[in-house]
């Protein structure tokens, strides 16, 4: 049996970004209050990395004007914090910085309170859909196969599952699951979108097959993709379904980093070959920066015999599992067919162990 590490699960704590110690004893004792424990950035720049994948984020007042400068993109349950006084005007930099709420202590204590028994252990922690993010340690390593088996697998898994394509130069998306003729929006409708997306009207218009839904490139013209785009897409995605997974291009852009960054777990796909495990490495010291929780899948075949742990240790990352030749799975690409698709072979039991360990999901076989 191949050698695997297994995702644990997840919990996301609330992020509290503020440099003021006794603004920070305040919510660090409503916090406890509210039964939940908190985790702490002194300024943004500590913040970058948590900023996206928290539950909720308290900003006090004394980083909002840093949180400005520092451009972290907007995204949902934003509460910024602070004292009477601290906060004149409040609102004005709330909309600057996309709070949706201003709390006045001691005034807002209760309001806090609530907010955060909401997070508290044994209740649903406000994180919405688990996102994982695959990029390939280089080019043609299986990076777009093993993301469209993790989605096809999830979806198959009763979960409404959302694919992204955040690689511009990948062809899209749509052709790794044979979906090139379903109508729907690509990128390029979306390069627009700032702020709050509505999750429905977002997967009502992407390409979708039952749970699975695609925002793909198309084969137009290439166009950059802005960041507030992408972070209004990540945030609506985690609102509105129950698994994400976004496909990176190896040269991370900014929009890639900001989905990267929202990610729960990264996977990079590295073929058991010497050269392109060097070329991982590359690949590998750009993406950890911005993401914790980062793992190793090897593809097979192994021409010099090199081992899959062997890649792993080279690169410093766990061994998330290996995949081991599928000529039926070439074959069925060329004709449309969405990889993992029947449930059967190494890349469909990957994608089920995979899901299993994220979600809790019953992993699927064949149907």
């Amino acid at each position: 049996m191949p050698p695997r590490t297994s995702v644990p699960p997840i919990r996301r704590l609330p992020l509290v970004v503020t440099g003021d110690d006794d603004l920070l004893d305040d919510v660090l004792r409503l916090a406890a209050a509210g039964g939940t424990e908190v985790d702490l950035a002194r300024d943004p720049a500590a913040a970058r990395t948590r900023w996206l994948p928290a539950p909720l984020v308290l900003l006090g007042a004394d980083q909002a004007q840093s949180c400005l400068r520092a451009r972290l993109p907007q995204r949902s349950r934003l509460v910024l914090v602070g004292r009477a006084g601290q906060l004149d005007p409040g609102w004005q930099i709330a909309e600057l910085i996309g709070a949706e709420h201003v709390a006045m202590l001691p005034n807002a204590e209760p309001w806090l309170v609530d907010r955060f028994a909401e997070q508290g252990p044994g209740r649903p922690d406000g994180l919405g859909a688990r996102i994982v993010a695959v990029f390939g340690g280089r080019g043609g390593a299986g990076a777009s196969v093993l993301a469209g088996g993790l989605a096809v697998t999830a979806a198959r898994a009763r979960l409404r599952t959302l694919l992204v394509d955040a690689d511009p130069l990948g062809g899209g998306l749509d052709l790794v699951l044979g979906w090139e003729q379903l109508e729907g929006l690509r990128w390029p409708s979306l390069t627009g979108a700032d702020g709050r997306v509505d999750a429905p009207a977002l997967v009502q218009a992407l390409p979708s097959r039952g749970d699975l839904v695609v925002l793909s490139w198309d084969r137009g013209e290439m166009l950059p993709l802005p960041v507030a785009a992408m972070a209004a897409t990540v945030d609506a995605a985690r609102r509105g379904r129950d698994f994400v997974v976004v496909d990176l291009p190896r040269q991370l852009d900014d929009a890639a980093v900001v989905a990267l960054q929202a990610a729960d777990q990264a996977f990079v796909v590295v073929p058991a070959e010497l050269r392109a495990t060097a070329a991982a490495a590359r690949v590998v010291a750009a993406a950890a920066p911005h993401c914790a929780a980062l793992s190793v899948v090897v593809r097979g075949p192994a021409p010099g015999r090199l081992r899959a742990t062997e890649v792993a240790r080279a690169l410093g990352l766990p061994l998330a599992g290996t995949l081991r030749p599928e000529p039926g799975l070439c074959r069925g690409l060329e004709r449309g067919e969405a990889p993992a698709a029947a449930g059967k072979g190494p890349l469909a039991v990957l994608c089920q162990r995979i899901v299993a360990d994220l979600t809790g999901a019953p992993a699927t076989g064949a149907a």
